[in-house]
């Protein structure tokens, strides 16, 4: 499980397919002595393991390397089957017991792809409009929660298929959504609460 607090934001070294997956190799600020083979990792809000990992030498300022592999399903639901080599990455190390619990609860398990149409920047602050699957949208309502590209973020306003949402400062500089902009694809994964009371009403109605 996932707060959605991004903790680093890393970069794509290289991607190497592997019959129906990929193996994708990114470098973090993450020291190389703390990952564990088989941990899990949130990469834009995609959860993956490790499957290899260690020190970086390079003067770039990434102090470690790891690799993942992008299972097909992943590669067809997410934004992973697109990402190349130089692209930042919002990550997050799975929680521990004991962790601060901020955001919200993520399982890493992406829903679907989201589209950006617009940004408005101002007083150091950005602007979303975005466009949700239309099997999604039920699940998103305003003042909720919901996980973009594997950020917590709290939904302003919703019309239709389409919602609003508000990052500030801190957000754009410590994650790679300073420079996301109108077009670009996100993903994004419902909250879970939101999920089950859908199923509930559901369940009454029937």
């Amino acid at each position: 499980m996932f707060t959605g607090l991004i903790s680093d934001v890393g970069m794509l070294l290289s991607v190497t397919p592997r019959g129906d997956l990929k193996r994708l190799k990114i470098a973090s600020h993450y020291p190389h002595d703390t990952l564990e083979m088989g941990a899990s990792v949130a990469h834009n809000g995609v959860c993956m393991t490790l499957v290899g990992f260690g020190p970086r030498a390079e003067n770039d300022g990434f102090v470690s390397w790891h690799e993942v592999d992008a299972a097909a399903e992943t590669l067809a639901v997410t934004t992973a089957g697109a990402w190349a080599p130089g692209e930042r990455i919002n990550l997050e190390r799975a929680l521990r017991l004991g962790d601060e619990l901020g955001g919200h609860m993520v399982s890493g398990h992406v829903d679907g792809v989201a589209t950006v149409l617009s940004r408005r920047d101002f007083d150091g602050m950005a602007h979303f409009e975005i466009e949700a699957p239309g099997n999604l949208a039920r699940f998103i309502a305003e003042k909720g929660s919901v996980a973009l590209n594997g950020t917590s973020l709290t939904v302003n306003k919703v019309e239709r298929n389409v919602f609003t949402i508000l990052l500030i400062p801190h957000t754009l500089e410590a994650t790679n959504w300073g420079a996301r902009k109108a077009g670009d694809r996100i993903n994004i994964e419902v909250d879970t609460m939101a999920r089950y009371a859908a199923r509930l009403a559901e369940a009454r109605d029937e």
